[in-house]
């Protein structure tokens, strides 16, 4: 027997992604002690804590509350659907997009921008991150939907790639090889590199070099796109990228050139990531329909 309702399933998730009884309460419209009470026949039905109260700092929530967090929030859209009764009524509700940091704002802003046109009425919450800790938070539905590179981490992660990007080489604006229409990455091999340093990047870029057994030599290791950019800007070494800014200016206003690589290399692959336990929210859907339109206007 159901010993629980849509009402306490809804304050719960409210209180999770506001991380307080208090402003689930504000948003809610309802009394700070209902949501409380809800939150702890919950916890009753469950027989599990849903969070860990901590004084001065509000709610943060318990692995299994994660967990339920996702489970609440297919619920409640199901729900929606059903009250809807099939009809075109316009998306309401959260949504939470992760993407991975190191191209979050050449391509997010964009996809949004077109969502919140499209569906005003959903408010989304984003997360930038590295590719762990999102495959991480889809896997367990804390995260609805992530854009990120498919780098064939497993789990219970549904991909649906959306496109696929060639590396490139990046060098100072002056540098010799800027003179060619095309880089070797042997060439590249020759001259200090400035590595990308995020776990999965790093590899990959590094493993682009062993396949044409060439052995670069990392004079540094950077944490951000633009601070590669700067550093190569700079001249202080080139390096090979997959994320392309549209502009050739690094932050502190130096030019670089982006060239082709000539060896034949993988693409790296920018897939849409969902939790392959739970069925997408319309949101989630809408969001996902909107990210694959925006990089098919790319190709």
């Amino acid at each position: 027997m159901i010993s629980f309702s849509l009402k306490q399933l809804a304050y719960f998730v409210a209180a999770a992604e506001r991380g307080s009884t208090i402003r689930a309460a504000e948003v809610l419209n309802v009394s700070q002690p209902s949501i409380s009470t809800a939150i702890g026949q919950l916890e009753a039905s469950f027989a599990q804590k849903l969070f860990v109260r901590i004084h001065g700092q509000g709610l943060e929530m318990t692995p299994f509350g994660r967990r339920k967090l996702a489970e609440a929030r297919h619920l409640l859209a199901e729900a929606e659907k059903i009250a809807a009764g099939g009809g075109l009524e316009p998306l309401q509700g959260e949504l939470d997009v992760g993407c991975f940091e190191t191209f979050a704002p050449t391509y997010l802003p964009a996809i949004l921008r077109v969502f919140k046109k499209a569906h005003p009425e959903v408010a989304v919450r984003i997360r930038e991150a590295d590719l762990d800790a999102l495959h991480r938070e889809v896997d367990s539905g804390v995260l609805e939907v992530a854009l990120l590179y498919d780098m064939g981490l497993g789990g219970r992660v549904d991909f649906r790639t959306v496109a696929s990007i060639m590396p490139y080489a990046l060098l100072p604006h002056r540098h010799p090889l800027a003179r060619q229409p095309a880089v070797a990455l042997r060439d590249l091999a020759r001259e200090p590199l400035i590595l990308m340093g995020l776990p999965h990047s790093r590899d990959y870029l590094l493993s682009l070099f062993r396949l044409v057994g060439a052995q670069p030599r990392v004079a540094y290791q950077a944490g951000s796109i633009e601070m590669v950019r700067g550093m190569v800007a700079n001249g202080h070494g080139v390096a090979v990228l997959v994320t392309r800014p549209l502009n050739s200016v690094s932050a502190d206003g130096r030019r670089v050139a982006c060239r082709p690589l000539i060896d034949e290399v993988p693409a790296e692959r920018i897939a849409i990531a969902m939790p392959s336990r739970f069925s997408p929210t319309p949101a989630a859907r809408a969001f996902v329909q909107c990210a694959e339109a925006y990089f098919r206007s790319l190709a």
